[in-house]
């Protein structure tokens, strides 16, 4: 039996935002065990040059639900800075609003999406995707990139999580 797209992007989609707020809580836990601001865990870079974590965490919700949403629409842009920096509820907020919306996507919508055309609008480039070709080699590498890179600044942190902490909840057998 053939799988199909839905199959192929969803759940792994569900997967991992469900996995990233059960770690967005054991961070904000953290914060309040050792009386440490969460906002100093919003503004934390690996390094100098990298984005920090709430960059990270939008970049999860908009790779997840946004990559729908564009292929949906037929244009995917990058996140858009907000005016005011979101603090570490209002990122919570985003992974919740990112998994809520994801559940409301039928099979028969998303399995649509496979040959869809789509561009992604970079700046004045415009690069053109197949849906599928979108999501498997830029989107949802991307999404566990940014998933990864934001649950290792949470560890640098000192938040104790390991790595069932990332993977969630597996798919397995019944």
């Amino acid at each position: 039996m053939a799988t199909n797209f839905y199959d192929l992007c969803v759940p792994s989609y569900l997967q991992t935002l469900t996995a990233v707020a059960g770690f967005l809580d054991k961070g904000l836990a953290h914060c309040k065990e050792k009386g440490i601001d969460p906002a100093e865990i919003v503004e934390t870079r690996l390094y100098p040059d990298m984005q920090p974590f709430r960059f990270q965490i939008r970049s999860v919700a908009h790779h997840s639900v946004g990559a729908l949403e564009g292929i949906q629409r037929g244009k995917f842009e990058p996140p858009k800075e907000p005016a005011t920096p979101p603090d570490y509820p209002a990122l919570q907020g985003m992974v919740a609003a990112a998994r809520e919306a994801m559940q409301k996507f039928t099979p028969e919508t998303v399995n649509a999406f496979e040959t869809k055309d789509l561009v992604f609008q970079l700046g004045e480039r415009q690069l053109p995707f197949r849906g599928v070709d979108f999501l498997s080699s830029f989107s949802l590498p991307n999404f566990y990139f940014h998933a990864t890179t934001a649950y290792d600044i949470l560890r640098s942190r000192g938040v104790p999580l390991g790595k069932r902490d990332y993977l969630g909840r597996l798919r397995m057998k019944s």
